[in-house]
């Protein structure tokens, strides 16, 4: 398929039901990004969560070892595995405090008959008088400044999404390539940002490229996305969801909306759906020419729609962004010319823009960090140094601090339990080697903020610094490293 980026020459894929397979090896994420295959204990898990923690299927490892075994092969059907048990237990994996969509219908109210709702909608699916409803408009603020439109979807949407994600996923991560991390199972940030700092510390890169597409998830084609998911998938049920999720629209302040490009942040479906729009327009290509054009060493990763490239020499990175900005053009995509960078950044970077006289190496943000070439203290070999993101923090503070104020009235006790929680969560993704220094500042201005908030509720009963300090020891739990040195967790995933 031309459009996937594979080769010229136009493959027709084989259509078969998803019958019984015999069951093979995987191939491990290194193999798939060129690397030498891994050893993996022979009695490993091969079937990894999804994202909701639901188990897998009875009858789904036979579809993921099939489309293990024929990459091009088409599921014509898939649908008689969206079963009543799946769609229950797709309900109890959804975010319990979640906001209702349209329908107004929270969680708890959906529990209420738990039962006879699910065996309707499960009738209602696979007789094909399911109705998709638009998705509810809702906008959160950005650090420029600007506002990300969100779109709620309605419960039982949610449920059937999740559903129908549980069983594409036993295809698609059969397909999916070892550098997209973005929403897939048995992958979080944090193994992103592991293999981007293995990667240049262990590769000869001197160049990154960060890339940026220009609100991807507002201009994915429906008509092209429908052609990807028809290269696997041949169950017309199953299409058929696909296309009354992405055309049921938006409500906004009670008006409809059409939405002919883009599916909504937020949908359940959505990330799924980006991973495969952007798997046979970049990784596929991207694949593509680090095999058969790069000379030099290049490493790829991508967390959704944030990627990040090295490359060994300047010449191949420059000619890879105008080719990569050409090939999402085919696809309605274009890349931000503001964020997307090529910046000089490696082992030899600093020594190299001393020479020219050029200062510091510049750094780049990736899943909020700010990357930066820095020299362990030991040895004083290059390292990768990563710092929160200034503008993510302030974000969180000011967050934090509009809470308070609503809270100004309420329990020391009740605060403070709050107040750990935001702490250890913020900790719990921050707390990297070599962070200490921000964990410290995250946690002394929360300390702040709240002194501030005790003190305006009552001038006569003032606060005292000796009674806050036991409050802070009390509440807010002391920084510390919460995670491993990026190759100490990367080998330990992908034993040598």
């Amino acid at each position: 398929m031309h459009a996937a980026g594979e080769s010229d020459k136009r493959v027709v894929p084989t259509k078969c039901p998803n019958k019984e397979a015999e069951e093979i090896p995987e191939a491990s994420a290194e193999g798939k990004e060129g690397r030498r295959l891994t050893k993996r204990n022979s009695n490993e898990d091969r079937t990894h969560r999804t994202p909701s923690r639901t188990e897998c299927v009875p009858g789904l490892e036979r579809v993921r070892a099939a489309a293990r075994r024929d990459k091009k092969q088409q599921f014509t059907a898939l649908l008689h595995h969206v079963s009543v048990d799946l769609l229950r237990a797709s309900y109890e994996a959804l975010n319990k405090s979640a906001a209702p969509g349209v329908d107004g219908v929270t969680w708890q109210q959906y529990g209420e008959g738990v039962e006879e709702r699910i065996r309707d909608l499960h009738v209602r699916i696979h007789r094909g008088s399911y109705r998709a409803q638009p998705s509810k408009r809702k906008y959160i603020d950005k650090e420029d400044g600007r506002q990300r439109p969100l779109g709620i979807a309605a419960l039982e949407d949610k449920i059937a999404q999740q559903a129908v994600v549980t069983v594409l996923n036993q295809v698609y991560e059969e397909d999916f390539l070892g550098f997209s991390y973005g929403f897939r199972p048995g992958r979080s940030q944090h193994n992103a940002l592991d293999a981007l700092t293995v990667g240049i510390t262990r590769k000869k890169v001197n160049w990154i490229l960060d890339a940026d597409i220009r609100g991807f998830f507002d201009n994915m084609d429906h008509e092209w996305l429908m052609k990807f998911v028809e290269y696997r998938i041949a169950d017309p049920r199953i299409l058929r969801l696909i296309q009354k999720w992405m055309k049921a629209g938006v409500s906004e302040e009670g008006q409809w909306q059409d939405s002919r490009v883009g599916t909504p942040q937020g949908a359940v479906a959505s990330p799924m759906l980006a991973n495969l729009y952007l798997h046979y327009t970049f990784d596929l290509w991207a694949n593509q020419w680090r095999e058969q054009k790069a000379q030099g060493d290049m490493i790829v990763v991508r967390y959704a729609d944030d990627i990040v490239l090295g490359f060994e020499h300047r010449g191949e990175a420059a000619a890879f962004l105008k080719q990569m900005g050409e090939r999402l053009r085919e696809f309605g995509l274009e890349l931000h010319p503001e964020k997307t960078r090529l910046i000089e950044f490696g082992r030899f970077a600093a020594q190299d823009r001393a020479r020219r006289g050029e200062g510091k190496p510049e750094t780049f943000n990736f899943l909020g960090f700010t990357h930066l070439c820095g020299k362990n203290q030991k040895g004083g070999w290059f390292q990768v140094k990563r710092k929160t993101i200034k503008k993510r923090m302030r974000s969180k503070l000011r967050a934090v601090k509009q809470e308070l104020g609503k809270r100004i009235h309420e329990k020391v006790t009740v605060t403070g339990k709050w107040l750990k929680s935001v702490v250890l969560g913020y900790f719990n993704y921050h707390a990297v080697p070599g962070n200490m220094k921000a964990l410290r500042a995250f946690r002394r201005e929360v300390g702040r903020l709240w002194l501030q908030m005790l003190r305006r509720r009552s001038q006569r009963h003032r606060m005292t610094w000796k009674r806050f300090v036991q409050l802070l020891i009390q509440y807010l739990p002391s920084p510390r490293i919460l995670h491993p040195y990026p190759e100490v967790r990367f080998d330990a995933k992908y034993s040598r």
